[in-house]
C-alpha cells in the first residue's frame, strides 16, 4: 500500500515565535530519555563489571545525550507530519517555537558529542552501539520505516530496545548473550505498547498519511497481533530468572506482570462488547479505546518493574536463581 503524506515544507510552518530553552528540552524527548537511562544503567549494573563510578556516570550522560540527539533528529525530519496531528502538534517545531535548522543542528552535534566521548572516555564497542542506535533511530525508522511499512514499529523497535547492550559494553566492554536478551525483552515488548496507543490514536496518523498498523491492517487485525508479540512477551520476560541474570524477585515481578500483560492483551484482542457498525462508530467503541488505553499504561509499568527488580538485586546483591 502506497500512502501519501501531506505535504509540508519548513515555510508552510507558522512563523517562529521566541525559543525557550524548555523548548530545546521538549526537542529531546525527555520522557523518552528518561526509559532510555533506566535500562542501560540496568544494563550497566547488570554486567556486574568493576567500572570507575566517574566513567560510569560519563557513560549514562553519553547514553542520554544520545538519545535525545536521536529525538531531536526525529523532530526535525517529522515536522511535517508533528503539525498535522493532534498529539504532536504543539511541540517547538510546528509551533514555529524552534526552527528546523537549529533542530537539526542540535541533533546532529548532540549525536557526535555523545558518540565521540563515549569512544575517548569508555570503549569503543560502547561508542559503535550508540551511534548505531542513533542512525537506526534518525534514519532507518524515521526517514524510512515510518512512512514506508506498517512493520514500522516493529523493525524500528530496535532502536528503542539497544540502551541496555550499551550500557552492558559501558561496564565491560563486551555486550553478551544476557545483554541481548534484555534488548529482546524491549525489542517484543514495543509493538504491543506501542500499537495499544496507535489503536487510541489512528486518525491523527491517517490524517497524517503515517501506515500505522491500525490505519493499514485495521483495528481487528491489530488487536491479534498485540496478543501474538504479548504471548512472546509474558515467557520471555521470565527467562532471565532461568539464565542467571534474575533472582526470586525478578521471577515474581515478572510472572505476575506477565500474566496481566496477557490478560489486558486478551481483552483488547477479544473484547466482550458487541462493536456498532464501522459505518457509524470510531475505530473502537469508548470501552475499546479504553482497554487500549489500560494495556498501554500498564505495558510501561511493566516494563519498568521488571528492569527495576533486576536492579534492586543486583544492588542488593541477591543471588540469582540460576549460577
Amino acid at each position: 500500500m502506497t500512502t501519501t503524506v501531506p505535504e509540508m515544507t519548513s515555510a508552510a510552518l507558522p512563523a517562529a515565535a521566541p525559543a525557550r530553552w524548555q523548548d530545546y528540552l521538549q526537542l529531546l524527548k525527555p520522557r523518552v530519555m528518561s526509559l532510555v537511562i533506566f535500562t542501560a544503567f540496568t544494563g550497566l549494573l547488570c554486567a556486574g563489571a568493576p567500572l570507575n563510578p566517574v566513567l560510569a556516570g560519563v557513560a549514562i550522560l553519553c547514553i542520554a545525550v544520545g538519545g535525545g540527539a536521536s529525538g531531536a533528529l526525529n523532530m526535525w525530519y517529522e515536522a511535517d507530519l508533528d503539525a498535522l496531528m493532534r498529539r504532536t502538534r504543539g511541540r517547538p517545531l510546528p509551533t514555529g517555537r524552534v526552527q528546523r535548522g537549529d533542530a537539526l543542528a542540535l541533533g546532529i552535534t548532540l549525536s557526535l558529542f555523545s558518540v565521540m566521548l563515549m569512544g575517548l572516555a569508555v570503549n569503543l564497542l560502547a561508542a559503535a552501539l550508540l551511534a548505531f542506535t542513533i542512525f537506526f533511530y534518525a534514519v532507518v525508522y524515521t526517514m524510512w520505516l515510518k512512512r514506508a511499512t506498517p512493520q514500522n514499529i516493529v523493525i524500528g523497535g530496535l532502536a528503542g530496545a539497544l540502551p541496555p547492550a550499551v550500557g552492558w559494553a559501558a561496564a565491560s566492554g563486551s555486550a553478551p548473550l544476557s545483554a541481548w536478551l534484555l534488548v529482546a525483552i524491549i525489542f517484543f515488548w514495543t509493538p504491543p505498547h506501542f500499537w495499544a496507543l496507535s489503536l487510541v490514536t489512528c486518525e491523527d496518523y491517517a490524517k497524517a498519511g503515517v501506515p500505522m498498523m491500525p490505519v493499514v491492517r485495521g483495528e481487528a487485525a491489530t488487536r491479534r497481533q498485540i496478543f501474538l508479540y504479548s504471548l512472546v512477551v509474558a515467557p520471555l520476560g521470565l527467562v532471565p530468572a532461568f539464565t542467571g541474570l534474575g533472582g526470586p524477585l525478578y521471577l515474581a515481578v515478572a510472572a505476575i506482570g506477565g500474566a496481566g500483560f496477557l490478560a489486558l492483551a486478551a481483552k483488547v484482542a477479544f473484547p466482550s462488547h458487541s462493536p456498532t457498525p464501522a459505518a457509524s462508530r470510531p475505530l473502537l467503541p469508548a470501552r475499546g479505546r479504553e482497554d487500549a488505553r489500560r494495556l498501554f499504561g500498564f505495558s510501561i509499568a511493566y516494563l519498568f518493574l521488571i528492569f527495576a527488580a533486576l536492579l534492586v538485586e543486583h544492588l542488593a546483591g541477591v543471588r540469582p536463581l540460576v549460577r
